[in-house]
């Protein structure tokens, strides 16, 4: 296949320090937008999520191969003068440094604020901690398990009269890795104007606090605590599962006259002017009655038959679908959410698409997940370094 048209962020080079979920998220988006990804890793090792499996494709850990296309893989060995003098001429060279080690680490290198203003004025420094720096828990590494229960989402996530539980996936360092990408276009944005890069910040710990929005919201102006609906919602109402004869249906009415649409096709128009439902607020409050009237009527037909009649009415509703349903919907397959490439270990690979869409440059999937160290030579060759000196570096275990 041809890619001929250029990405958004094509031009720009970006340099990856980080592992593991929120950091390597980040560049994949970067480099979905046609951003060059350089993920420097350690010599045998290489990032922690290579052998994060069972699942395996060929030798290739799923975990790793799903948020790391579009990028090239440099082995470095960073314990050594010589990788951090080669780290330093990428550096020079690179738009962005994106990184999430521990506080001082760099400053141990030599790479400081002073360094990156003198040696690389260009360059945008993105370091995503666990709790931001500051505070009394600043320096603490940052676990996306620890800040779902830490920020409270793990308190509001569950059912009512249930135990706190996570979200199914690493949500908090998914939505950091959001972050550093907004953080990182922002800054690309500001050097176009002054020239010159900066460093940014995330935290899994200032993130999680973050997707709490409206339920904070909720408590900063109520000062009531927070609490747990199941799978309802603390502002609207009905909107949350119902269980019909054969499984769960999603019901979702987000205002007053989508409920008396609602009263209607479940033939139960009364509701629509009894003055316990007929506002939001109303229906809020009585949440218990409402919710046990809609449950004795879902719980006669199919879901289907439910979101045949549901949808007809314009009432929004849906399936609780399984992973499995969910990558196998037509709508994921007309949208490309599931795509396939060839790579050189694991044959055929089937992985996620890219969620958005530009109409003139387009974000697109290049690159398979590189294997360790994959592109040394290209990389390295780049910087100066002929074949001899590269096979010195690797005798040396410094790449």
């Amino acid at each position: 296949m041809k890619f001929e048209q250029k990405g958004p962020l094509s031009g720009v080079r970006v340099l990856d320090l980080s592992r593991i979920l929120a950091g390597p998220f980040c560049t994949m988006n970067l480099g979905d937008m046609g951003a060059e990804i350089i993920k420097i890793e350690q010599p045998g090792k290489g990032d922690d999520t290579r052998s994060w499996g069972p699942p395996f494709a060929g030798s290739e850990a799923a975990y790793f191969l799903g948020i790391n296309r579009n990028k090239k893989s440099v082995t470095l060995n960073l314990k050594s003068d010589h990788g951090i003098e080669i780290l330093k001429k990428l550096l020079k060279e690179s738009d962005v440094l994106i990184e999430n080690f521990k506080f001082g680490t760099l400053d141990k290198f030599g790479i400081t604020d002073e360094w990156r203003k003198k040696e690389a004025p260009q360059l945008i420094h993105c370091q995503i901690t666990g709790y931001g720096g500051k505070g009394p828990r600043g320096e603490r590494p940052g676990y996306d398990f620890l800040l779902q229960a830490e920020s409270g989402l793990m308190s509001i996530t569950g059912e009512e009269n249930g135990d706190p539980i996570k979200v199914g996936v690493a949500l908090v360092d998914v939505c950091t890795g959001m972050n550093a990408t907004i953080a990182i276009l922002g800054a690309l944005n500001s050097r176009n104007t002054s020239g010159e890069g900066q460093r940014v910040e995330t935290s899994l710990y200032a993130t999680s606090i973050s997707m709490l929005v409206n339920v904070a919201a909720n408590h900063l102006v109520s000062g009531k605590p927070a609490r747990r609906f199941g799978n309802g919602h603390p502002n609207i109402v009905p909107y949350r599962t119902f269980e019909a004869i054969d499984g769960s249906i999603a019901i979702a009415v987000g205002n007053d006259v989508q409920f008396e649409k609602f009263s209607v096709c479940l033939d139960k128009k009364e509701w629509s002017t009894d003055n316990r439902f007929i506002k939001n607020a109303d229906r809020v409050i009585n949440r218990d009655a409402i919710d046990k009237e809609i449950q004795n009527v879902i719980e006669t037909k199919t879901v289907k038959e439910w979101l045949e009649q549901l949808l007809k009415s314009n009432i929004p509703a849906s399936a609780v679908n399984s992973v499995e349903s969910a990558l196998s919907d037509e709508q994921t397959i007309a949208n490309d959410m599931v795509v396939e490439i060839e790579h050189s270990q694991a044959g055929k690979l089937k992985m996620l698409g890219v969620p958005y869409r530009f109409s003139n440059t387009p974000a697109q999937i290049k690159k398979a997940p590189p294997l360790l160290g994959e592109d040394n030579n290209e990389i390295l060759e780049s910087l100066g370094y002929d074949a001899e000196k590269i096979k010195e570096l690797r005798s040396k275990e410094i790449i």
